[in-house]
């Protein structure tokens, strides 16, 4: 009897101590990048494995069918954190008190189409998007933008959430940090998790830098610069910048589909570093607002920085030496960036 009433106890008290669920949104859930991540958030993989989860899924009204289908796969997994899963296409329920914005979801470029075209199809879609994080998520929220062009979908987005803070916003360019990681780590034949401190710099677009002059390669023990471990300055000024640049449009090419296994992996990445922090003394790469950068960066842009997170703050890395070659490509990527946002702001104020 003792034994059954200390064993009801346990279970009792282990109730009793869980965390409130936090609520979770996935825009575009019925597509294949969403198909691949969600499973990941609802078993634990993003927010902490004691974390329970209410998991909404938005998309738009002829998608609903495909959420009914997903949202059948996911209960069908029994995930012991995963406390309810709301498939829905209307903005005030999918945004009601979220405590994370994960949003996949956006205007494909078709052929033919020009970048102006998809710009303003964009900003329809994100400044209601915004507008509806303003007024009904929590103002803690943590928005992360994937959805292509992502740094000015974004920076849309955060414009049309006056009272939620700009930090709060960020785009993925963590995918092309991995990437990034991943060449230099085949290129030294060691494993990616002994490479650090590479940087994405700029737009999540062929006009990115991806950049190791600070790196650091674990080889056999011990640890050199980027450059000093893998042995060629060409490649790493040339072969290496384009690989990750075009590393999406490859994928496309040889799979006739987009990149959705690495996206959803970076995204699980990006979330995670969020709620629990960089390692000491590394820093990641994420497209978040530029104001107060030292780098020369004008300021009201979501461009792609070092950055170290704590609390769930992040932290530009600062005082970085940025030499010719960096510089140039810094800015290029920032040139388009304005053009973006300045196209965007236009259809914005219309």
């Amino acid at each position: 009897m003792l034994t059954l009433l200390t064993s009801m106890y346990l279970v009792v008290r282990a109730v009793s101590q869980q965390a409130e669920p936090i609520r979770v949104v996935v825009t575009g859930a019925a597509g294949q990048i969403a198909y691949s991540l969600l499973y990941s958030i609802a078993k634990g993989d993003v927010f902490g494995k004691d974390q329970p989860i209410i998991l909404i899924l938005l998309d738009i009204p002829p998608m609903l069918p495909v959420l009914d289908g997903v949202v059948m796969e996911l209960q069908d997994c029994a995930l012991p954190l995963l406390m309810e899963v709301i498939p829905t296409d209307k903005v005030e329920v999918g945004f009601k008190d979220i405590d994370a914005a994960i949003l996949v979801g956006s205007m494909p470029r078709k052929e033919g189409m020009e970048r102006k075209d998809l710009l303003k199809a964009n900003v329809a879609i994100f400044k209601t998007q915004g507008s509806a994080l303003d007024k009904y998520a929590k103002k803690s929220v943590k928005v992360l933008v994937v959805g292509n062009p992502a740094n000015t979908n974004c920076l849309v987005a955060s414009k049309s959430a006056p009272s939620i803070p700009k930090e709060n916003f960020s785009c993925l360019t963590r995918l092309d940090h991995n990437r990034a990681c991943s060449q230099v780590a085949m290129r030294c034949s060691v494993s990616s998790s002994h490479v650090k401190n590479v940087i994405i710099w700029g737009n999540h677009s062929s006009t990115q830098y991806p950049d190791v002059h600070h790196a650091k390669v674990n080889v056999a023990g011990g640890e050199k610069s980027a450059y000093e471990a893998v042995k060629n300055d060409a490649w790493l000024r040339g072969d290496f910048i384009s690989t990750v640049q075009q590393r999406g449009a490859a994928v496309i090419k040889a799979r006739k589909l987009s990149s959705a296994m690495s996206a959803a992996k970076a995204i699980c990445d990006h979330m995670r570093d969020i709620w629990f922090g960089t390692k000491e003394g590394e820093f990641t790469s994420m497209g978040v607002y530029a104001a107060g950068n030292s780098y020369g960066i004008p300021e009201d842009l979501i461009y792609s920085f070092p950055v170290q997170i704590k609390n769930k703050s992040w932290k530009i890395v600062d005082g970085l030496d940025i030499n010719d070659f960096s510089r140039a490509k810094m800015e290029a990527t920032a040139a388009e960036l304005v053009e973006e946002r300045d196209t965007a702001l236009d259809f914005l104020s219309k």
